[in-house]
């Protein structure tokens, strides 16, 4: 295979392992990487999500030993299968709208000023969600003590996610901070809900598009795979320990300014945003 796509394929499992569970976008930055790098295929788009599992799987390793237990002590455990059915119940939202506005989301919003916009709406929100959490008591300090009301009303804004630009992970963990979890609790239910939504994502886009793949590309997948795999699990770890004492604040202003930056050098004609 072409060194080169490989180089390609090896960056843009950079680009989704540091941001897939940050609240920044992983398939907004996806998208604008491979704008520049000129990998905007039909084939790429289905790299692109397939490459998610990799990170995936860095949720597994660091969390192994809670999963491992949970499913274990299943038969036995009322907190056990309270947390199965929480996960379960999050991700029916975006199962069925997945499936629903799969195409349309595609056809329409994977571009750069949607990605953009995005961007900056996410980061103001982000912003209140902060200010709003530092002025009243979160009511759920751990994700074992959630409700599958919290789990459903964390489900469905995970939906929001689908907007290119809005990110998952901080749909996930900026929404359940405004539905009263604490920033802990929200960002290991935004982990473990990433697990069954982004594999089950990557499967249906690699059987809907299977006719754009050979076993000639396993090379370019393998690679994206493996890269964005090491690449989350050090963001992943690193997170864990930044929110034990940090607020998301930097990560809205960081939205805001790279949003105006993609709007302003698409607009001025500077940079060229492919679809």
């Amino acid at each position: 295979m072409d060194p080169l796509l490989l180089l390609k394929a090896a960056i843009m499992g950079v680009v989704e392992g540091l941001t897939e569970f940050l609240p920044i976008s992983s398939t907004g930055h996806l998208i604008l990487a491979g704008a520049l790098l000129d990998f905007t295929d039909g084939k790429a788009k289905v790299f692109e999500i397939a490459i998610q599992s990799g990170a995936i799987l860095a949720v597994v390793v660091v969390y192994w030993q809670r999963l491992a237990g949970a499913i274990i002590h299943l038969p036995t455990s009322e907190g056990a299968r309270r947390f199965v059915l929480n996960v379960l119940i999050g991700f029916m939202p975006a199962a069925v709208i997945g499936l629903l506005a799969y195409k349309t989301i595609k056809l329409y919003l994977f571009n750069a000023p949607v990605v953009a916009t995005s961007f900056i709406v996410g980061g103001l929100i982000i912003l209140w969600a902060e200010r709003r959490q530092q002025a009243e008591q979160p009511r759920i300090a751990h994700a074992d003590t959630m409700s599958p009301r919290d789990a459903l009303l964390v489900g469905l804004v995970q939906c929001l996610g689908m907007i290119p630009g809005t990110s998952r992970s901080g749909a996930t963990i900026i929404g359940g901070m405004l539905l009263g979890l604490s920033r802990r609790a929200a960002t290991d239910f935004s982990f473990f809900l990433a697990i069954p939504t982004l594999v089950g994502a990557g499967a249906y886009s690699l059987w809907k598009e299977r006719a754009l793949l050979s076993v000639a590309d396993w090379p370019l997948f393998a690679t994206g795979f493996f890269v964005s795999f090491i690449a989350a699990w050090v963001c992943v770890r690193w997170l864990l320990h930044y929110i034990a004492s940090h607020r998301f604040t930097p990560f809205a202003w960081y939205r805001i300014a790279f949003g105006g930056l993609v709007l302003l050098t698409h607009f001025m004609g500077w940079v060229r945003w492919s679809d």
